[in-house]
């Protein structure tokens, strides 16, 4: 996450058509059509990190803070739901979510990234209290989750510890189960290979923040997948696995590299983000969560 105090918000005009079916391996299923090139969504939004496709729209994981702090701990965060040019409150600023991040749905449990923990809240049961999955004290930068099988796993970007939890048992507890420095976002290829984006809690770039891959997951040992360095944020892969899309702050943007080719880097011409964060890739549409500007770009590529 970002140590920033940029508190800039951007106002735009929501044009909004629901989002694709998802394609990748750990999206929920749902959604039919698809949204128009260069949209942009505002509305109600305040310093949103993350994004994640459910049922026919889109969630936008919000802060709600006055000032963009990622480790706040005010319980002002909510999340929001757009579809079909309209959008709900998901989870209102209950006190439950301070600075929300990654996030992640399998059935009816509702997973979500916050400041030192995970929140588990139950779609069918929003109204009840969550339950808190409290992490070791000096992991407060907690950013993401994904799932391969029956096993959750969460990074922390500012300790590099990534931990693992089994969905099957409803108290499981996490297990450190890898270590990557400035363990981002992450996602799962077809073939249960791991990726995971780095990025420098303390805001400086060295050689060690570019993207992992972890091969196998019974037996982790992460790998460089390039050698140049960034400020990375949120990762994708498209549906045919060959694309991996990943979000930067420094250099800022977006970038593709191609796994079956190799090389390096390249950015893509999605226009200017003061922080591009947590996006979602589904059939071919980027939806790009924009942190200090309180927007979410979506785009098809």
């Amino acid at each position: 996450m970002k140590k920033t105090e940029i508190t800039l918000c951007l106002l735009g005009v929501l044009t909004w058509m629901t989002a694709c079916k998802p394609s990748e391996a750990n999206a929920p299923q749902g959604a039919e059509n698809t949204p128009v090139r260069d949209t942009v969504l505002t509305e109600r939004i305040r310093f949103c990190e993350s994004t994640y496709p459910y049922r026919d729209g889109l969630l936008v994981a919000n802060f709600g803070t006055e000032a963009l702090d990622p480790l706040n701990t005010q319980g002002k965060g909510y999340i929001l739901y757009f579809e079909a040019g309209k959008v709900d409150t998901l989870l209102p600023p209950q006190g439950y979510l301070s600075a929300p991040k990654g996030m992640f749905i399998r059935g009816e449990r509702f997973f979500v990234c916050d400041v030192n923990k995970v929140v588990e809240f139950r779609l069918d049961s929003l109204s009840l209290a969550p339950r808190e999955i409290v992490l070791p004290a000096e992991d407060l930068f907690v950013n993401d989750l994904a799932a391969w099988g029956d096993t959750l796993y969460i990074s922390v970007t500012n300790t590099g510890r990534i931990y693992r939890m089994g969905l099957s048992d409803p108290q499981a507890s996490p297990v450190l189960w890898a270590q990557v420095p400035g363990a981002n976002g992450m996602t799962f290829g077809q073939d249960g290979a791991l990726y995971v984006a780095s990025y420098p809690a303390d805001g400086t770039t060295t050689p060690d923040n570019v993207v992992y891959r972890i091969a196998d997951v019974s037996a982790p040992a992460p790998e460089k997948l390039f050698e140049q360095a960034g400020q990375y944020d949120g990762i994708a892969l498209s549906a045919d696995g060959k694309m991996l899309y990943v979000t930067s702050w420094v250099p800022s943007g977006v970038f593709a590299y191609d796994l079956t080719a190799g090389g390096e880097l390249r950015p893509l011409d999605l226009g200017e983000f003061q922080g591009a964060a947590d996006m979602t890739l589904r059939d071919s549409v980027l939806y790009i969560p924009d942190l200090p500007a309180s927007r979410v770009v979506v785009r098809r590529l």
